[in-house]
């Protein structure tokens, strides 16, 4: 088949297709910095529940832990459609988070539900395309 035909085929039901492109999905990476109460391992468990609900996704399992009291919180939201991480230096006032989904999740509403949790000074995200296709005939 020649790219013209390939065009017009649909993806997989597991990519996703948008503005021309076929990916796997999306994949932002967030920078919180000189954020608060990123020790506060309550609040990031509701956190992550707020988040999963802005996105619309579905959770599938939550595992954190802390590394002292009052240090950073690593953990991981196991989602349907994929993943959000975080990694926190609360010292710093910096935390990295991971949101990569699938399908008709919208990662992008997680930003102000990080906002109004820790009031970082500023944010930084960071958009990937997982999977990208750039051919055609691969899709």
């Amino acid at each position: 088949m020649s790219d013209m035909d390939m065009s017009d085929k649909p993806p997989p039901i597991y990519f996703m297709k948008r503005e021309g492109l076929v990916f796997a999905g999306v994949h932002l990476l967030i920078d919180l910095w000189e954020a608060e109460r990123l020790d506060d391992m309550e609040l990031m468990r509701a956190v992550f529940a707020d988040c999963v609900a802005a996105c619309d996704a579905t959770l599938r399992s939550l595992d954190m832990f802390q590394f002292a009291e009052g240090g950073g919180i690593a953990g991981v939201a196991m989602l349907t459609q994929s993943h959000i991480s975080v990694h926190s230096w609360p010292e710093h006032g910096y935390g990295a988070f991971d949101v990569f989904v699938c399908g008709e999740a919208k990662p992008y509403l997680i930003v102000p539900v990080l906002d109004r949790a820790f009031r970082p000074k500023q944010i930084q995200v960071t958009e990937h395309k997982r999977g990208l296709r750039f051919r055609p005939e691969h899709a």
